[in-house]
């Protein structure tokens, strides 16, 4: 798998029916390595070990409803009061990170009303505050710390 922007982590592997699996300590199972899981792994890691979140707040992969369609948002972080803290929309590194891509976070966002978002293809990572009150997002060099909310 490529290298990505992120610091190096050390992930468990198996090889099941010729394909490589790494192990998702979110979801406590083996997932189908695909480029786009490389860079969610990557940020699961990152919101752990960087931002020092609890692994019982973080979120993979669950099923939501916009506008009646059934969408799957990537990672989560939540609050302790059951709110959403941050939204991540993680994409495969060869995916440029284009406006199509803050458009669908934002429609997510609709129903998460997450405080934070961050897009990442694993090379370029963006971060926005939300700003609710005249629905925009405001950029960020990187998001707050879990002490710092």
């Amino acid at each position: 798998m490529q290298i990505l922007n992120f610091p190096h982590y050390t992930f468990r592997f198996k090889n099941s029916e010729n394909k490589t699996a790494i192990f998702d300590v979110i979801r406590k199972k083996f997932i189908i390595l695909t480029p786009e899981e490389w860079v969610r792994q990557h940020v699961v890691r990152f919101l752990l070990e960087q931002k020092e979140y609890p692994l019982s707040l973080i979120n993979v992969e669950k099923v939501l409803k916009v506008n009646g369609l059934r969408k799957r948002y990537d990672v989560v972080v939540y609050n302790t009061d059951g709110t959403i803290d941050i939204l991540v929309e993680c994409k495969a590194p060869k995916i440029q990170i284009a406006q199509v891509t803050f458009d669908q976070i934002a429609q997510y966002n609709m129903t998460l009303q997450a405080k934070f978002l961050m897009v990442t293809n694993g090379l370029n990572h963006y971060f926005c505050q939300m700003d609710f009150e005249n629905e925009k997002y405001q950029f960020l060099k990187d998001l707050p710390n879990y002490g710092q909310l």
